[in-house]
């Protein structure tokens, strides 16, 4: 399965922004995808994730803020991000795990005035 996330942007704090995951296959089957996030100097880390059945999953810090969705027909999963803070700034990545665990490229989100 191949990856290719979209949408990040530079934003000012308490916007908003859409990021997109595009899979070259369906995705119908696929168990669970997700987002990750890795800021400078540190650890990449899970942002949200959501199941074949559409079960959701999010980090504390982006709970409320965050939203993870995905739409079968566009092979697509996507991350709705509201209320951003500058700590919300990383490289975000799209990962599928299914028979095995990809990664997108990975979209840079800024959040600064």
């Amino acid at each position: 399965v191949q990856l290719q996330a979209s949408g990040g942007g530079l934003v000012q704090p308490g916007g908003s922004l859409r990021l997109s995951c595009a899979a070259s296959r369906s995705i119908y089957t696929i168990n669970r995808m997700g987002w990750y996030r890795q800021a400078p100097g540190k650890q990449r880390e899970l942002v949200a994730i959501i199941t074949s059945v559409a079960t959701t999953n999010y980090a504390d810090s982006v709970k409320g803020r965050f939203t993870i969705s995905r739409d079968n027909a566009k092979n697509t999963v996507y991350l709705q991000m509201n209320s951003l803070k500058p700590e919300d700034t990383a490289v975000y990545y799209c990962n599928a795990v299914t028979m095995g665990t990809y990664w997108g490229q990975g979209t840079q989100v800024t959040v600064s005035s």
